[in-house]
């Protein structure tokens, strides 16, 4: 972290001086980690129309805070990530032995997994107060360890999308044609929903849950706006998310708003604008 802090003392702001505001500058290093992280998943879950996939998850991870909590854990999150994979998991299976449409099996795990969690939160008389805090979200807390993981998620990430990316992409548009060439249409779905998982689940603290659904839709839905082939797709959603997440933090340090509403409205804006060239580019 020392090398990030020599490198952030080079910026031309007051938050960025030597020996002050680390708080601001983890933060900073969290949304240079997370922006990419979140362009890049976002690309398949618009490609796969789970847009709501990662809201349910959300809501599981809620869920697993409370059992965390309930359980006497030093460190709820852990209990957060285990719950939501097993959930992405189990969302997996229900879809592919069900004749239900995605959207269907989603919203009957999200309104399960909330129940459970609020259930769980308020049991004994318990105040909901103290969970307040996720709702909203607060990345001015983020601590340096939990980045040096979402940074070995996003290179592992990275790895399984240069691998199993064609896989991935076939299983998504033609599940029957992917089966008919070997491909593990359920472990390919089944690792790209844990992934999201994981991320959506040590993100929600920071980014907060009522907006961490924007994160895995926006970028992806702007840039294929846009974008005239692939690689344009995935390099639009991945840029669009890192300057939207740093103009993002920058106006909730100097206007004191949310940074995940913050973020959000500036995903908005460049879905609008890519809305609007969106007859020049395609």
């Amino acid at each position: 972290m020392d090398l990030w802090y020599h490198l952030v003392d080079l910026l031309p702001f007051e938050w960025a001086q030597s020996g002050s505001m680390y708080f601001m500058k983890n933060a900073l290093l969290a949304v240079l980690v997370i922006s990419p992280l979140f362009g890049l998943l976002s690309t398949m879950v618009v490609h796969s129309r789970m847009s709501f996939f990662s809201d349910a998850l959300g809501h599981s991870a809620f869920t697993g805070m409370a059992i965390g909590a309930l359980c006497g854990f030093h460190e709820p999150t852990w209990a957060a990530v285990i719950f939501a994979v097993v959930f992405a998991v189990l969302f997996n299976v229900v879809r592919r032995y069900t004749a239900l449409a995605s959207d269907t099996v989603i919203g009957v795990f999200a309104s399960t997994a909330m129940a459970a969690g609020i259930f769980l939160s308020t049991l004994g008389g318990r105040s909901f107060t103290k969970f307040n805090s996720l709702l909203i979200g607060d990345i001015l807390s983020v601590e340096p360890a939990k980045i040096g993981i979402l940074a070995l998620i996003l290179l592992a990430v990275i790895v399984l999308w240069l691998v199993s990316f064609n896989h991935l992409m076939l299983s998504t548009v033609h599940p029957a044609l992917a089966g008919s060439r070997g491909i593990r249409v359920f472990w390919q779905e089944t690792v790209f929903s844990a992934a999201i998982a994981v991320v959506v689940t040590l993100s929600m603290t920071w980014v907060g849950l009522l907006v961490i659904n924007s994160l895995l839709v926006l970028p992806g839905a702007a840039a294929r706006n846009t974008a005239r082939n692939t690689a344009q797709y995935h390099l639009l959603s991945m840029l669009g998310a890192v300057v939207c997440g740093i103009a993002g933090l920058m106006t909730s340090y100097y206007l004191g708003s949310s940074a995940g509403a913050s973020i959000t409205l500036y995903l908005a804006a460049f879905f609008l604008v890519t809305f609007i060239l969106r007859k020049k580019y395609n």
